[in-house]
């Protein structure tokens, strides 16, 4: 039996907003990351929903390269399943904000040539 059936709630939300059940895990590799940081990640990753509607789920991965000792030393992963493919980018700079922002822009753009592909 459908779930909409038993839950009168669910079949409007269902009817009138898509709801998708993409899961996020944001983990980070030698350092504690501020609730600053966390909530600029959980931000932008609800606006990929905009780009994709079947996304399953998304990991981020914000790791500290302390054996560099560069300036570049924030490296910021983003890795996205998509059913029958997965997206992967990986962006390092100064700070972790821009890592992630410049990840980000780059897996906007490989989501939307995902997309064109499989309308083509």
């Amino acid at each position: 039996m459908p779930i909409a059936k038993h839950y009168p709630l669910v079949h409007r939300l269902l009817k009138f907003k898509k709801i998708s059940a993409m899961n996020v895990q944001i983990q980070t590799v030698h350092f504690d990351a501020d609730s600053k940081l966390i909530d600029h990640v959980n931000r932008k990753i609800q606006k990929l929903n905009t780009f994709h509607d079947r996304i399953v789920s998304v990991d981020v991965f914000l790791k500290l390269d302390n054996l560099a000792h560069q300036i570049k030393d924030k490296i910021a992963e983003i890795r996205v399943r998509i059913p029958r493919q997965d997206l992967f980018v990986k962006h390092e700079s100064k700070s972790f904000e821009e890592s992630f922002d410049l990840a980000f822009d780059a897996l906007i753009n490989q989501v939307k040539r995902n997309k064109e592909k499989k309308i083509q």
